[in-house]
């Protein structure tokens, strides 16, 4: 079979059946690639700044629609609960964040017999590498300006030391500074009073947070991503039709060569008996 396969002929075959599924195998790709794009790209309107105030509340539930989004409220730090977060990233370093309740002016007051008179919210105010540098926080009524994120899960059979927490979590927050508290936190991007700007790019000892606005998660589109699996089908079939074709020559011509062979003995018998029979019927 090899040597039909190595004909000319079907050398050339080969290389259009090659070209075929590499064309093939291109539009694959480009069927994947669609199928894993994000939907949408990032809200623009979660830049835009929005009064804490308005656009969430105590003790409701957290809606994914309120993520990522810039807000801005007035209140004061309570330095007495201020806490550092182990294990967070900056720049490749790993440090801490310094995290601070942050009372806020004209919040709604929860009800109950664990409520505060007043009602806080966690503010991530900045980054340290060491924890001897942790300021206190800034004094006064302060305007905040940062992004709102949902709160963390607590770090599972973990007891942090004092003044220390595993997570940013307000369940945990809540229950070590009792307070009644917004169910996110803050990522602080501006601290001022007044006119004055206290916050971590102020000279604080504090290196400011960086966290921008999270994409939505990528929906995978399964109709682009049948379509892909497809063409790959498309290209193997490209070289199995090549492969069948150049079977089905070889086939022929082994049958050619068996008629062949064939007629020739037919042929060639009743030559080779004639002589013998006349010689025979001569014989006195």
């Amino acid at each position: 079979m090899w040597k039909t396969a190595l004909q000319p002929r079907w050398i050339a075959g080969l290389v259009f059946a090659i070209a075929v599924s590499g064309v093939f195998v291109l539009l694959s790709q480009w069927q994947f690639g669609r199928s894993t794009q994000p939907e949408v790209p990032v809200n623009p309107a979660t830049e835009q700044v929005q009064a804490l105030t308005k656009t969430l509340q105590p003790g409701d539930f957290f809606r994914g629609s309120v993520a990522d989004q810039m807000v801005e409220a007035s209140g004061t730090y309570d330095p007495a609960k201020q806490v550092l977060v182990a294990g967070r990233l900056k720049d490749g370093k790993t440090g801490y964040w310094v995290v601070t309740a942050f009372a806020v002016t004209d919040a709604p007051v929860l009800k109950g017999a664990a409520a505060s008179p007043k009602t806080y919210i966690p503010v991530a105010r900045g980054w340290i590498a060491d924890p001897a540098d942790a300021s206190a926080p800034p004094s006064g009524v302060i305007r905040l300006t940062g992004r709102l994120l949902p709160s963390e899960a607590p770090v599972p059979n973990a007891a942090p030391e004092p003044g220390h927490a595993s997570a940013v979590s307000v369940a945990e927050l809540i229950n070590a500074w009792n307070v009644s508290s917004y169910p996110a936190f803050v990522s602080a991007t501006a601290e001022k009073s007044g006119t004055a700007d206290v916050g971590a790019a102020a000279g604080s000892g504090l290196e400011p947070l960086s966290i921008p606005a999270q994409p939505p998660a990528e929906k995978v589109n399964w109709l682009n991503l049948f379509y892909s699996v497809e063409w790959i089908v498309f290209a193997g079939f490209a070289l199995f039709i090549w492969w069948r074709l150049v079977k089905d020559d070889y086939r022929r011509s082994l049958e050619d060569a068996e008629d062949h062979d064939a007629g020739g003995h037919s042929h060639d018998g009743p030559e080779n008996t004639q002589p013998n029979e006349i010689q025979q019927k001569v014989q006195p």
